[in-house]
């Protein structure tokens, strides 16, 4: 089927060489307004005709728009290659694009004449197009009802037109030619029975006349749009919150496993620290046999016993490893003291049914050496 609508030329320029150069908008979305008779539904006053954006910004519909001829009026007939000299003035280039509820071509006249006639004052511009009328009642997102779906859009040409009776929103003029069908204006029905005061409202910036109750729907529905989008924002920092919560939680715990497994001795680590504790407790009963050692951590046994041996002066202001150092010097000197210590380091055994006393081999080696010089050994001089 064939459809019209109907726009404004604004914002002309002159090329040099005369041609008149224009960006205008020769299409929108939203309900428009069709007799039925003149749409195949005789049986309805009139149709409420949606034309959705999804289907004026489809690429197919823009790709349309590009390179199409400009006419002074409607033709009697689509244009096309074998009547385009006699039919078109211009064409329109292809930077096609939307503008909010619009679709925006810029185009170029050519013919002389037709630049005459906009400059005196033929000001309209009218898009002659061909479409699918895809009949259903329904909804549009904003609560206008219609009758049918405008698809498949296909732009043929962009006609020069004089202004309607009701302004550019009205039926092409009577004079025109009669290609295709054009919507009219509410006001022109005897006894309308839409509203004609319309509200604007900004929809994300863009702004959009409707009817009171169009706009108190689209209001409700940006509403709930906006509660929505704060609801599933704060649910989702909720949740982000949580996860970083829950992975400090099993980073801390993963930390103190490895803790553990770092503290935690082999048997032979444990087999050397056992045996060096028993050295150093053995060590410091040698130095000094009184000094207490059970419950001490071994750099306290150090100390105290160096302490007991030298002094509180000896260790005042001094570091751990000045005062194992004095340990170790004092250890060495109660080996070289004891020449009867195992070399080991370790303690002598003290089961005395099996070993003598210290005191006893030491008082047998002093018998040995005084009667070295006779040649017999203390068990024959006893």
């Amino acid at each position: 089927m064939q459809f019209t609508d109907a726009s404004v030329v604004a914002g002309t320029r002159r090329r040099e060489d005369g041609a008149l150069l224009a960006d205008v908008r020769i299409a929108r979305t939203g309900i428009q307004l069709y007799r039925g008779s003149d749409v195949g539904r005789p049986d309805l006053d009139i149709v409420r005709v949606y034309r959705p954006g999804a289907e004026v910004f489809s690429q197919d519909t823009l790709k349309s728009a590009a390179h199409r001829p400009v006419t002074n009026d409607h033709p009697p007939v689509m244009v096309d290659a074998d009547n385009w000299k006699q039919y078109a003035v211009g064409n329109t280039a292809d930077e096609v694009s939307g503008e909010g509820i619009y679709l925006r071509v810029p185009l170029m006249v050519s013919d002389g004449a037709a630049i005459a006639a906009i400059e005196d004052g033929k000001r309209e511009l009218s898009a002659g197009y061909t479409c699918t009328l895809d009949w259903q009642d329904g909804k549009t997102p904003a609560g206008e009802a219609y009758d049918a779906i405008q698809r498949n859009i296909r732009l043929n040409h962009v006609a020069i037109v004089d202004a309607g009776r009701a302004g550019p929103e009205v039926r092409i003029g009577d004079g025109a030619a009669t290609w295709g069908v054009s919507p009219f204006h509410v006001a022109d029905r005897k006894e309308p029975d839409m509203p004609d005061n319309l509200r604007t409202v900004v929809v994300d910036g863009l702004s959009v006349s409707t009817t009171d109750q169009g706009a108190q729907a689209i209001e409700k529905l940006t509403r709930e749009r906006d509660e929505a989008r704060t609801a599933t924002k704060d649910a989702e920092t909720a949740h982000q919150t949580a996860l970083a919560a829950k992975d400090a939680d099993l980073a801390k715990k993963d930390a103190e496993i490895d803790t553990l497994k770092q503290a935690q001795l082999s048997d032979a680590d444990l087999d050397k620290k056992v045996m060096a504790r028993a050295q150093l407790v053995a060590d410091a009963k040698a130095i000094s046999p009184d000094t207490k050692t059970e419950g001490l951590a071994d750099a306290a046994i150090r100390k105290a016993v160096v302490v007991a041996k030298l002094g509180e002066a000896a260790v005042a202001d001094k570091s751990d490893a000045y005062v194992d150092a004095r340990f170790d010097i004092l250890a060495e000197d109660a080996k070289r003291a004891d020449p009867l210590r195992p070399s080991g380091g370790n303690p002598p055994p003290a089961n005395p049914q099996q070993h003598q006393t210290r005191d006893a081999a030491h008082a047998a080696m002093v018998a040995g050496m005084t009667g070295a010089w006779t040649g017999q050994d203390a068990k024959e001089r006893t």
